[in-house]
């Protein structure tokens, strides 16, 4: 069985938590696309962690956590984060990693602060980890795939070379910076291979005998639909698919194994980077709810940025989760909004004096004025309950009203930041 842990919305759902909880019953977690720009916050027996680049299963010993051939590999990264949880107590992951993953090069960071620094008031953004010039060396044929990092030393000296004649173009013509020396990275990239030699795969080989021996596989992705570049906010989006459909190429598996696709949703709106967010609050009013959201606030995992804040959209989620294909959607950080008298709720979209419940483009969104609905809070703290029936009435009523609006039955609901504050609806 094949299930997919996404995100509807701009990101930081509270995936990771929801993945971590499901490794206990899978043998395969993935990470099938992105790379180090965004975090999973986990919260377990072994403390707390912010995961970039390994799976979320990280912390169970009995899956094998794989990087697909969809990710943004950054060698160095993936090997800190491994060797900073084992510090901390947390047993030798399994890890594999695909041949056909492509690896993110240090020429890729440089390219994306110079060009966030070209843009100035402009940017995007972008959390500098890369990942635009890397999807773009990747479709453009000039990337770096496993394998090749993995060939005799003539063979990737030349690749090397190649491919620094164009980017030392753009470093001194464009970005005014000093050259890359071909030596120096091939150098740098030769002790990458020796770092990734044991645990690297036939990844197709490797899925296709899982599948056939029925093991449980769950695919983790990365950010929300409103970052993919097909569905998202375009262009403030990520530069790989966000959507669950994508697992089937970035995970090397058949698209109709995949059975189930569990969309996390938030119990209020975050975001990080630029881009339409038409709940978006300001001042006072977003400072405590960032304060009283996530666990310790709403900062990112990846830049310790304040996220941008806003109530539940319900236009926004509910487009999210028919993008997804969800099955059932996970409702996360339930237990932040206790300190509200009255929570209002995005209901639709008022576009120039229509009022509508779609989700629509880009230059729609950025005139688009919020519809709220005001519930009546429950004022209390609701972490520790286990059974729905036991939650306030008028954290329930949130819950379904929710649930109604986007038309996804809510089966998990979070209630806490620790792998046990679960609740099954």
């Amino acid at each position: 069985m094949v299930k997919a842990v996404v995100g509807a919305n701009w990101g930081d759902e509270g995936k990771g938590k929801i993945t971590d909880m499901l490794a206990k019953d899978a043998d395969i977690v993935i990470r099938y696309q992105g790379g180090a720009n965004a975090g999973h916050t986990i919260v377990n027996n072994y403390g707390k962690f912010a995961l970039h680049l390994l799976p979320s299963g990280s912390f169970n010993s009995n899956v094998t956590n794989m990087i697909g051939n969809g990710v943004a590999l950054d060698i160095p990264k993936l090997f800190k984060e491994y060797n900073d949880i084992v510090s901390r107590g947390v047993p030798a992951p399994n890890l594999v990693i695909s041949n056909r993953a492509q690896v993110l090069m240090p020429y890729h960071i440089l390219l994306d602060t110079y060009e966030e620094e070209r843009l100035a008031n402009r940017q995007f953004g972008s959390t500098k980890s890369g990942i635009a010039p890397f999807y773009s060396d990747k479709y453009a044929k000039v990337g770096f795939q496993v394998w090749e990092i993995m060939q005799e030393d003539a063979l990737l000296k030349e690749k090397i070379n190649n491919v620094l004649e164009i980017k030392n173009l753009l470093f001194k013509y464009i970005y005014h910076k000093p050259e890359l020396d071909a030596n120096e990275l091939f150098e740098t990239v030769k002790g990458w291979r020796e770092m990734i030699r044991p645990y690297v795969v036939d990844s197709v080989k490797f899925m296709h005998e899982a599948i056939t021996a029925g093991k449980n596989i769950l695919l983790e992705g990365q950010l929300g639909s409103l970052k993919d570049p097909e569905f998202g906010i375009y262009p403030f989006t990520t530069s790989s698919p966000t959507i669950a459909g994508y697992g089937a190429c970035g995970a090397c598996i058949p698209p109709y194994e995949i059975k189930e696709i569990i969309t996390v949703v938030k119990a209020y709106s975050s975001a990080v980077g630029a881009g339409a967010f038409v709940s978006e609050i300001f001042g006072d009013e977003a400072d405590k709810l960032r304060n009283n959201g996530g666990d310790g606030g709403e900062y990112g995992a990846t830049t310790g940025r304040p996220r941008r804040m806003g109530w539940f959209d319900c236009v926004a989620t509910r487009y999210g989760c028919i993008v997804q294909g969800t099955t059932q959607v996970a409702f996360t950080v339930l237990d932040a909004l206790g300190y509200l008298d009255e929570i209002p709720v995005c209901v639709g979209y008022d576009i120039n004096g229509e009022i509508t419940r779609d989700f629509p483009t880009t230059d729609k969104l950025n005139i688009a004025k919020p519809v709220l609905k005001v519930l009546p809070g429950w004022k209390c703290d609701i972490r520790g309950i286990r059974n729905y029936s036991e939650l306030p009435e008028n954290c329930r009523n949130y819950v379904e009203f929710i649930e109604k609006e986007i038309g996804f039955p809510i089966k998990i609901v979070s209630n806490g930041p620790g792998r046990n504050d679960i609740i099954y609806k």
